[in-house]
């Protein structure tokens, strides 16, 4: 079975870009993504938000519904972290997998809690459902991360928000893949509380050098991860070539594993 992550960015890097990479990878089965916007019609009137998108005219302000409509063998969900239903992450499932009702938590804020002075400032949830494989059932856990002003390093935000996540793991007690832009740095505590709770660090393991593209102009290199549990089977983990946002895509193929390994 075979997952893409990536952080949309928005579709900042060129709409057709990211519409045409996503309809050439059709035939991955779950698509995890972050950075979606879903505007309606009647328009929006937060202020912060408007100042972002008239900086940024190339916003896919529709990106929900167009990446729904170029993947229609998948059912398409959508839970805002900003807002009622304008902005947040999309989960995408083939048709004929069969899945948990797709849900969210919030580990950061509450839901409809407003940025106050940075509209990067908002609340955070994740995103996730159960899928059923030949093998067994897996949790798949889609994330994006809070963002600081102080850049991808410990706060006591993030160690909280670390927790919430792997306590939603426990409680789950199955086969996890979490994936997501957690903005963080590899060497932080709230990176390595998913190692230290027995979860293999893909990024880590597979001695990624950086999840960042040519249009990322900071010297971090670092914010995507797949983390997986000790019962997935790694077929092939690799990052895509395709340039099309800030981040890079992240690829997993997966099984899991027999009992008896």
């Amino acid at each position: 079975m075979k997952v893409i992550n990536l952080n949309t960015w928005c579709g900042r890097a060129g709409k057709e870009k990211l519409l045409n990479f996503l309809k050439n990878h059709k035939e991955t089965d779950i698509f995890c993504l972050q950075e979606i916007f879903s505007i309606p019609n009647s328009g929006i009137k937060d202020k912060e938000l408007l100042d972002y998108l008239s900086k940024n005219p190339l916003t896919m302000k529709k990106g929900k519904d167009e990446i729904s409509k170029i993947l229609p063998n998948h059912e398409s969900y959508f839970h805002p972290t900003l807002g009622n239903d304008y902005y947040g992450l999309q989960m995408l499932i083939k048709n004929k997998i069969k899945h948990s009702a797709v849900k969210d938590l919030f580990v950061y804020k509450e839901r409809g809690a407003p940025s106050i002075g940075d509209i990067r400032d908002h609340a955070r949830n994740i995103q996730y459902t159960t899928i059923e494989t030949p093998k067994g059932k897996v949790t798949v856990i889609n994330v994006h991360g809070l963002w600081s002003a102080k850049g991808k390093e410990d706060t006591k935000e993030r160690i909280e928000q670390s927790k919430k996540i792997i306590e939603l793991i426990r409680e789950l007690g199955r086969e996890i893949i979490i994936c997501g832009d957690f903005n963080l740095l590899p060497e932080t505590e709230s990176i390595k509380m998913f190692e230290k709770a027995g979860l293999r660090n893909l990024i880590r393991e597979y001695k990624v050098k950086s999840t960042r593209t040519s249009y990322y102009k900071k010297p971090e290199g670092y914010a995507d991860y797949i983390f997986v549990s000790k019962g997935i089977n790694v077929k092939e983990f690799r990052v895509l070539p395709e340039e099309v946002s800030d981040h890079v895509p992240l690829f997993l193929d997966f099984e899991i594993k027999p009992n008896d390994l």
